[in-house]
C-alpha cells in the first residue's frame, strides 16, 4: 500500500474515534457563572507517611482576579474560596487528572458547598474546576526524618471556573 493511502487511512481512523472526555469538566447541565485567575502558593508540610516522609499539601494561599486583574476573592485551606462580597464555598474533589505540564499540579473538578447565610457571588456555585495549572508541585526532595514539620511554599497559577448546577 502506498504511504499516502496508509496515512489517509490513519487520518480517517483518528477522525472516527470519539475524543477523550475530560473528567474535570462538570455535568453538561452546569452553567459557567464566571472564571478567575488564581495566583499564589501551594503550602506543603513534611510529614511521616508509613516508613517514609512526604510533602503533604497543607493549604493553598492564592488571590483570585478577574479578566481585568482586579481582585475578586481568595482561595485558602478547606479548600475554600471567598469572594470579596463575603460569600464563600468549600469544595470536595470529585475528579482529578494529571496536568498536561508534568511540573504543574493536577486539574480538578470539585463539588461546591456554599456557606449558609452569605448571599453573593458564590451563593449558587455547585462546581469548581481548576485547570490551566502552572507550578505548585511539591519538591522531590528535602522532606526526611531530619525535617519533620518543615514547610515549603511553591508558587502556582491556575484558572478557576465556577459553575451553577443548571442551565
Amino acid at each position: 500500500m502506498p504511504l499516502s493511502l496508509a496515512l489517509l487511512g490513519l487520518s480517517l481512523l483518528a477522525q472516527t474515534q470519539a475524543p477523550a472526555t475530560d473528567i474535570t469538566l462538570p455535568p453538561a447541565t452546569a452553567q459557567v457563572d464566571f472564571s478567575a485567575q488564581g495566583k499564589g502558593m501551594q503550602i506543603y508540610t513534611c510529614a511521616p507517611q508509613g516508613i517514609a516522609f512526604e510533602w503533604i499539601l497543607k493549604a493553598p494561599d492564592a488571590t483570585l482576579t478577574d479578566a481585568n486583574g482586579q481582585q475578586i476573592g481568595t482561595h485558602s485551606a478547606g479548600p475554600t474560596w471567598t469572594a470579596t462580597d463575603g460569600s464563600s464555598i468549600t469544595g470536595k474533589v470529585l475528579h482529578k487528572r494529571v496536568s498536561p505540564d508534568p511540573l504543574s499540579i493536577y486539574w480538578l473538578l470539585l463539588a461546591a458547598t456554599p456557606a449558609p447565610g452569605h448571599p453573593g457571588t458564590l451563593a449558587n456555585v455547585a462546581f469548581v474546576r481548576r485547570s490551566e495549572t502552572i507550578g505548585g508541585v511539591a519538591p522531590a526532595d528535602g522532606c526526611d526524618a531530619q525535617h519533620p514539620g518543615a514547610e515549603v511554599r511553591i508558587p502556582y497559577t491556575a484558572t478557576y471556573t465556577f459553575y451553577s448546577a443548571q442551565k
